[in-house]
């Protein structure tokens, strides 16, 4: 199947209001470990991988998260708190946060509103306060919140128990709500998180690529400055199953959906077209731009009907609150 998109920016004046803890203005920028690495995570990868946000120029192009996924939890001591895996981490979590903050970046955290993660480590459920605890203690700045092993309580009354865990440390932590979209979050999520999943796991392929956007289209009106729509991170660099021309539309097309910027590659051995992409100042802009409004589709055009093509083609419009430089708009 192949879309085409057109998408138009203009400059108005809109406000929007989520979650107010101070942070996610604009959409979290960074990197995650777990769409290359999955569970074959450890320190020495998080570790490098911070050196490649500085020394490929990533962190001067706004990147500046580090965030472990998945598979760092090992177990919990008497007291019930989670200690990292001694084999993957023997120096901890405080030493890596402390790593990442000493080159100018920001550290994030994995955990899970269930029992246990999904990869089966420790989970949250029952033990939110200790655990922001240790995440303020280690200054963690940002935490990934998944959804698996839950049982029947609903994430309407999960989640906001883990925000309120978070806030009362008095450290400001980006809160990421991982629910999959499976229950509507959007419509309830921006007084909780800073941004929350739409949709189910991204893949490395164009159809998921095109069908993350599809399910995020229609959320635009919930999204603003302080919480963002999340269609998953980005597949860039990941595969050799998406093209580079499929690459720099992925890109594109999260940038003017403001959805989160989260870098899913391996950033030691980035090839040049990857970098090109994730680097294209101009379309960070356009994510980045202070009125926070997500593009929305404004027509589309089935190709049974009028189109001489055979693709479905999908027209964007994005308000600014600033002039891109060159682009003829302001």
């Amino acid at each position: 199947m192949k879309v085409i998109v057109f998408f138009a920016l203009i400059l108005c004046g809109f406000q929007s209001f989520a979650l107010n803890n101070g942070l996610a203005k604009t959409p979290a920028l960074g990197w995650n470990s777990w769409n290359f690495y999955h569970c074959s995570v450890n320190e020495t990868i998080i570790m490098q991988a911070a050196d490649s946000l500085i020394k490929s120029g990533l962190f001067k192009a706004g990147y500046k998260y580090v965030n472990i996924d998945d598979c760092w939890a090992f177990s919990r001591n008497s007291s019930g708190y989670v200690q990292a895996d001694p084999t993957t981490f023997p120096r901890g979590i405080a030493y890596l946060a402390n790593y990442v903050h000493s080159l100018g970046l920001l550290f994030g955290i994995y955990s899970d509103s269930g029992t246990e993660t999904c990869a089966g480590r420790p989970g949250s459920l029952g033990y939110e306060t200790q655990d922001a605890t240790s995440y303020a203690d280690w200054k963690v700045d940002y935490l990934k919140y998944d959804n698996c092993n839950s049982g029947e309580e609903p994430p309407q009354v999960r989640y906001p128990v883990m925000r309120d865990a978070l806030n009362k440390t008095g450290r400001p932590i980006y809160f990421s709500m991982c629910e999959w979209g499976v229950n509507d979050p959007a419509t309830w999520a921006p007084e909780v998180g800073n941004s929350w999943r739409t949709t189910q796991d991204i893949q490395p392929t164009w159809i998921h690529i095109l069908n993350n956007l599809d399910l995020n289209a229609d959320l635009y009106p919930y999204a603003g400055p302080g919480g963002w729509n999340d269609p998953d991170m980005l597949e860039i660099g990941v595969s050799s199953d998406v093209t580079f021309v499929e690459s720099q539309a992925h890109f594109s097309l999260w940038s003017i959906v403001k959805s989160p910027l989260i870098i899913g590659c391996d950033l030691t051995s980035m090839d040049n077209n990857t970098q090109f992409i994730l680097m294209n100042t101009e379309v960070i802009a356009v994510n980045q731009d202070s009125l926070g409004l997500q593009a929305r589709i404004v027509s589309s055009i089935d190709p049974s009907v009028k189109s001489k093509t055979s693709s479905t083609q999908k027209f964007y419009k994005k308000p600014l609150e600033n002039a891109l430089p060159n682009s003829g708009l302001g």
